[in-house]
């Protein structure tokens, strides 16, 4: 568990994020203020394969962060000379995607011995509602629901989260892209089916949502679900139902979510709510949780503003220690 650092005045800290398939930088400043938050996605690169290609992210991210970081500085109007810290994904996510990041990261701190701040990216999800105009202060429930990871997390205080449970199988993020795959929608499938949604009856199936011990999730079941109908409908008749498989597919997930996180308000007595990483960004969930605070759209999905805001709570490791820093992974 990473050391809480108290803020200090003026700092102004270079975030960089490769973990998965969007290479981003961003400028936070040490009050919360975002200076500026630079994305580039490679989801159309991936779309042809339905989904991530770890090798072929990790060629774009080195082809693409020295240009998302100097455009990062241009938007914010800020030199390089200006930054104070850097700070970076150290993981989870795919490993040779964070190495690009953490090269890049180490490369831009050793050069003028700076500290580097080596940032957890569940914990930076997290961070998304720490930065101003209106930040979230603990203690919260948290959802964070994402293509690679659902969890239920007890934010007790910056920078640390407890666990309360998490996915025994697909991630929530997962589930939709692999049920909009078998509905020969596009990547990513999150948005694709939620568009979709729209135009269909969230209760013309009955889709079942899995039961299981304590605050943990499942949607493997659901996503099997989803495969036998497809099946028994047949082809022409899944096409002309789409859009209703689609709403009430996405009802399942949703119904899911939301029982985990009242279920999670009535152990932990955190009576305040909010809800990041990707799957923040579907309308249904949000309109599910009306009571809840919700990740800015523009920062749901993965983004470097996040890990900066994180390295406002972490102790940085200071010039040169943090040059054979390595990735991880996974969360365990």
């Amino acid at each position: 568990m990473a050391r809480v650092l108290a803020r200090g005045e003026g700092l102004l800290i270079l975030g960089i994020e490769t973990s998965c398939d969007e290479t981003a930088a961003a400028l936070v400043a040490d009050d919360g203020s975002l200076r500026s938050s630079v994305v580039s996605s490679q989801a159309a690169l991936h779309a042809r394969y339905g989904g991530v290609v770890p090798e072929i992210a990790s060629r774009r991210h080195l082809e693409l962060v020295s240009p998302v970081v100097r455009e990062a500085l241009e938007r914010a109007d800020v030199q390089l000379e200006q930054v104070e810290r850097v700070a970076v994904t150290q993981g989870p996510g795919l490993v040779g995607a964070l190495l690009v990041g953490l090269a890049a990261a180490k490369a831009i701190a050793w050069a003028r011995a700076l500290p580097l701040v080596p940032v957890d990216h569940l914990e930076g999800h997290v961070a998304t509602l720490y930065l101003e105009p209106d930040p979230l202060e603990p203690p919260f429930l948290c959802l964070l629901a994402s293509g690679g990871h659902t969890l239920l997390l007890a934010v007790r205080s910056h920078g640390e989260s407890e666990r309360l449970g998490t996915t025994l199988d697909d991630a929530a993020g997962e589930a939709f892209d692999k049920g909009a795959r078998l509905l020969g929608l596009g990547y990513p499938g999150g948005a694709e089916i939620d568009r979709l949604a729209k135009e269909g009856d969230p209760d013309a199936f009955g889709f079942p949502v899995a039961s299981v011990p304590g605050l943990d999730f499942s949607f493997s079941g659901l996503k099997t679900a989803l495969l036998y109908k497809i099946q028994e409908l047949g082809e022409a008749e899944t096409k002309r139902r789409s859009a209703d498989l689609a709403a009430s597919y996405q009802q399942a997930i949703i119904r899911a979510l939301v029982g985990r996180i009242r279920a999670g308000v009535e152990q932990t007595g955190l009576g305040r709510v909010a809800v990041v990483g990707g799957v923040a960004a579907n309308s249904a969930l949000r309109n599910s949780l009306p009571e809840a605070r919700f990740a800015p759209l523009e920062l749901c999905t993965d983004n470097a503003a996040m890990i900066a805001s994180a390295a406002r709570f972490v102790a940085p490791i200071p010039y040169p220690d943090y040059l054979g820093l390595d990735a991880y992974a996974s969360i365990s």
